[in-house]
């Protein structure tokens, strides 16, 4: 009897905490408020910069519904293929090495298409200041219609995946949220999870999380609370923590850890070649 009490209670619980009450996961502001904060900041020191990269992919533009033009970084497969791969910048920007890690993502999986939306609309941070700024300054309207747009250029009979890191973590999953069965996987760099029960419930797609033990902003509690959600809501997720700190697998962080950054790879790859091979 306990045990059946117990349940419900729990049941109830999650029920309230997942409806629209907390402000700060009301339109994904949740990311906008920690953005803000000050230790966060601290923990991005500048970017290092970037030279002369050979690129093997081009910057496009297209327009699908009303409202300003999406700019994002195309990586085609070297045949035709219905495979997509969304990718999601930091909260830097579309910058060069987002770039470099879609010609590494193409090269890797071969036959998929990458493409590296723009959600700042051409510009880019390369203090923490400037990038907490643009974090603020961008609606998320706009990075909806973007994402909108990003899936009708693709078109409703591909299968797309998507990959993000930090500010991009975040949207890469609110875009599992919303494009249900097209998606068949999504990849999540230390960003910021859902909270909302409803919201869960929509993932139809295997999330895999990759997390740092010693992240301050995107805690290890936030983490296993979104774990919790997900495991009720039997939507199938796989977390994979580091001992590292946060944005440890860029390259152009002063904290880059490359054995941890390394073994991350790996796993995002055969998690994504599995979803292109598998799915349906």
């Amino acid at each position: 009897m306990q045990k059946v009490y117990f349940f419900f209670l729990f049941s109830i619980l999650l029920f309230f905490s997942g409806c629209n009450t907390d402000p700060d996961y009301e339109d994904n502001t949740a990311f906008k408020q920690l953005s803000r904060n000050e230790d966060f900041k601290r923990a991005h020191e500048d970017p290092a910069e970037i030279g002369k990269l050979p690129l093997t992919g081009e910057m496009i533009e297209f327009k699908v519904s009303k409202g300003n033009k999406t700019s994002a970084y195309l990586v085609k497969a070297s045949k035709p293929t219905k495979n997509w791969l969304i990718v999601y910048h930091e909260w830097w920007g579309l910058n060069g090495y987002i770039k470099k890690e879609s010609d590494h993502l193409a090269n890797e999986l071969k036959n998929v298409n990458i493409l590296a939306l723009d959600l700042y609309d051409g510009k880019i941070a390369t203090t923490a200041d400037d990038a907490s700024k643009l974090v603020n300054e961008t609606s998320d309207k706009r990075i909806e219609q973007i994402i909108q747009d990003a899936l009708g250029y693709i078109g409703d009979t591909c299968k797309i995946a998507t990959i993000g890191w930090c500010f991009g973590g975040g949207w890469s999953l609110q875009t599992a949220i919303v494009a249900g069965k097209q998606d068949i996987g999504c990849v999540m760099y230390y960003g910021m999870p859902e909270k909302d029960m409803a919201k869960i419930n929509k993932i139809e797609c295997p999330v895999l999380g990759i997390f740092a033990k010693r992240d301050k902003g995107i805690t290890p509690k936030l983490v296993e609370e979104f774990q919790t959600k997900m495991n009720y809501s039997q939507k199938p997720l796989r977390v994979k923590y580091y001992d590292a700190d946060h944005a440890f697998a860029n390259p152009s962080n002063p904290h880059f850890n490359r054995e941890a950054a390394a073994e991350a790879n790996n796993i995002v790859i055969a998690f994504l070649k599995d979803r292109y091979q598998t799915s349906k």
